[in-house]
């Protein structure tokens, strides 16, 4: 097999047709040889029974069911754990990625690169999810130390070794550009037409951003540990200036029978600080509590033509 396409389905079951005419008259012009991998993430439409539809049509669709709902990068995972390609393309089904992009993509690999990224030079999301996104990157590479974009998400093509060194990664945590960005390899990003969602709503509400920005930083990055440390020293040094100036103000008559508010205020604050740190700590412990657990990343339900 030349080339594979992993795309997570979730809630784009309209869309699908669509991609899978789109895709198969791009790769067809890369090679013959290729196959699409539809990984069903619990779809709360009727998107399985699309995506078996679209097999009876071509038995190079692949498709992959999951038991429940993962999250969309256990299903780009699954479908990376099954792909067979030379070159692997990870994009999502909504067609905000266009498939026609691909060929682009391909031709920057024949300069030498493993990873092609796509860049999106516009974004057409709300206002909402851009800033969200650029405040995430930026607070995300200020703490693993890296260079981070918030114009490129999952859409790339990727050589099947770059592949290979990703899935062999333990983390329970999963975030596919995070990963990317780990590996190393030699690459590069091209800017992409990033198109209009016609199909299908966002399905990262607030609250699932937020839980994905912890879950990301806290796996790739123990910064944040490094950083109480750094805060603990500043707190003693700002405590020893502290008593430096109380005795000046003791000893200039200052101070006659104070201290009540100084003691009150010490306490709140060391105690909120104390109880952040643990926080900090706590949530380092509990991803290592689910790492030794060792369970499945994803359990999968059904396969088709794997």
């Amino acid at each position: 097999m030349y080339i594979s396409v992993v795309t997570p389905v979730y809630g784009c079951q309209t869309a699908l047709a669509e991609l899978y005419l789109r895709l198969k008259d791009t790769l067809t012009k890369i090679s013959p040889e290729f196959e699409i991998i539809f990984v069903n993430d619990s779809s709360p439409d009727n998107a399985w029974d699309a995506i078996l539809m679209l097999i009876k049509e071509d038995n190079r669709i692949k498709a992959i069911n999951l038991s429940r709902n993962f999250g969309q990068h256990y299903a780009i995972a699954a479908g990376l754990q099954h792909c067979s390609g030379q070159w692997i393309v990870v994009m999502d089904c909504d067609l905000q990625d266009r498939p026609e992009e691909i060929l682009n993509l391909y031709e920057r690999t024949k300069k030498g690169y493993d990873i092609v990224l796509a860049q999106r030079s516009v974004r057409i999301d709300n206002f909402f999810k851009r800033t969200f996104s650029k405040i995430f990157y930026k607070i995300l590479g200020y703490l693993t130390d890296t260079k981070q974009d918030s114009s490129i998400a999952n859409f790339g093509l990727y050589r099947n070794t770059v592949i290979k060194s990703v899935i062999e990664m333990g983390d329970r945590y999963r975030f596919f550009p995070a990963m990317i960005k780990w590996v190393g390899f030699l690459q590069t990003a091209i800017p992409i037409e990033h198109a209009k969602r016609t199909h299908g709503e966002t399905s990262y509400s607030f609250k699932k951003l937020v839980n994905l920005a912890i879950d990301t930083i806290f796996t790739f990055s123990d910064k944040p540990l490094r950083l109480t440390v750094k805060l603990g020293l500043l707190m003693v040094m700002i405590s020893f200036f502290f008593t430096i100036y109380n005795f000046y103000r003791y000893f200039d008559g200052q101070i006659v029978e104070r201290g009540w508010t100084s003691v009150i205020i010490s306490i709140w604050f060391l105690s909120g600080l104390i109880i952040f740190i643990l926080g900090i700590i706590g949530l380092y412990i509990g991803r290592i509590f689910n790492q030794v657990k060792n369970r499945p990343l994803f359990i999968i339900k059904d396969k088709i033509n794997l």
